[in-house]
Protein backbone atom coordinates (compact mmCIF):
# COMPACT_ATOMS: atom_id res chain seq x y z
CA UNK A 1 0.00 0.00 0.00
CA UNK A 2 1.19 2.99 -1.15
CA UNK A 3 2.00 6.31 1.42
CA UNK A 4 -1.37 8.32 -0.42
CA UNK A 5 -3.43 5.40 0.28
CA UNK A 6 -2.90 5.26 3.89
CA UNK A 7 -2.99 8.90 4.00
CA UNK A 8 -6.41 8.56 2.38
CA UNK A 9 -7.81 6.06 4.74
CA UNK A 10 -6.49 8.01 7.42
CA UNK A 11 -8.30 11.01 6.53
CA UNK A 12 -11.59 9.24 5.84
CA UNK A 13 -11.46 7.47 9.58
CA UNK A 14 -11.07 10.63 11.30
CA UNK A 15 -14.33 11.70 9.62
CA UNK A 16 -15.86 9.12 10.86
CA UNK A 17 -15.25 10.01 14.25
CA UNK A 18 -16.47 13.51 13.08
CA UNK A 19 -12.37 14.73 12.89
CA UNK A 20 -10.04 15.77 10.27
CA UNK A 21 -6.84 15.12 9.08
CA UNK A 22 -5.88 18.20 7.15
CA UNK A 23 -2.95 18.23 5.39
CA UNK A 24 0.29 20.22 6.66
CA UNK A 25 2.53 21.97 4.55
CA UNK A 26 4.80 24.03 5.95
CA UNK A 27 6.82 26.62 3.91
CA UNK A 28 10.41 27.02 4.79
CA UNK A 29 10.22 24.59 7.66
CA UNK A 30 11.05 21.56 6.24
CA UNK A 31 10.47 18.06 8.21
CA UNK A 32 6.83 18.78 9.63
CA UNK A 33 4.59 16.02 9.53
CA UNK A 34 1.84 15.45 6.70
CA UNK A 35 -1.27 15.61 8.64
CA UNK A 36 -2.33 17.64 11.39
CA UNK A 37 -5.29 15.44 13.47
CA UNK A 38 -8.05 17.80 14.50
CA UNK A 39 -10.68 15.75 16.70
CA UNK A 40 -13.76 16.62 19.00
CA UNK A 41 -13.09 18.13 22.08
CA UNK A 42 -9.56 20.31 20.95
CA UNK A 43 -7.74 17.03 20.43
CA UNK A 44 -4.98 17.29 18.31
CA UNK A 45 -1.91 15.87 17.07
CA UNK A 46 0.68 15.39 14.15
CA UNK A 47 0.76 12.73 12.21
CA UNK A 48 3.91 11.68 9.83
CA UNK A 49 2.66 9.12 7.10
CA UNK A 50 4.70 7.18 5.59
CA UNK A 51 4.45 3.55 3.29
CA UNK A 52 5.13 0.21 4.63
CA UNK A 53 8.35 -0.21 5.97
CA UNK A 54 9.43 3.43 5.58
CA UNK A 55 11.16 5.14 8.59
CA UNK A 56 11.07 9.48 9.35
CA UNK A 57 14.05 10.99 7.79
CA UNK A 58 16.78 12.31 10.41
CA UNK A 59 15.21 15.86 9.73
CA UNK A 60 11.51 14.39 10.10
CA UNK A 61 12.94 12.95 13.17
CA UNK A 62 14.50 16.26 14.92
CA UNK A 63 11.02 17.73 14.26
CA UNK A 64 8.83 15.39 16.08
CA UNK A 65 11.33 15.49 18.83
CA UNK A 66 10.66 19.38 18.74
CA UNK A 67 7.28 19.35 18.77
CA UNK A 68 7.27 16.79 21.73
CA UNK A 69 8.78 19.02 23.54
CA UNK A 70 6.71 21.42 23.21
CA UNK A 71 4.07 19.23 24.48
CA UNK A 72 2.23 18.10 20.92
CA UNK A 73 1.36 14.27 20.81
CA UNK A 74 3.75 13.13 16.75
CA UNK A 75 3.05 9.73 15.62
CA UNK A 76 4.21 7.96 12.74
CA UNK A 77 1.97 5.78 10.43
CA UNK A 78 2.56 3.09 8.07
CA UNK A 79 0.01 0.68 8.30
CA UNK A 80 -3.49 1.06 7.69
CA UNK A 81 -4.10 -0.99 10.90
CA UNK A 82 -2.37 1.53 13.72
CA UNK A 83 -4.86 4.01 12.23
CA UNK A 84 -7.39 3.30 14.69
CA UNK A 85 -4.75 2.79 17.78
CA UNK A 86 -3.59 6.83 16.41
CA UNK A 87 -7.07 8.30 16.73
CA UNK A 88 -7.78 6.24 19.80
CA UNK A 89 -4.65 7.41 21.75
CA UNK A 90 -5.54 11.21 20.10
CA UNK A 91 -8.50 11.11 21.49
CA UNK A 92 -8.16 9.99 24.91
CA UNK A 93 -5.88 12.09 25.69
Amino acid sequence: MREKEIEKKLTLEAKKRGGLAVKFVSPGFDGMPDRILLMPEGKMAFVEVKSPGKRPRPLQIARHKLLRALGFLVFVLDDESQIGGILDAVQST
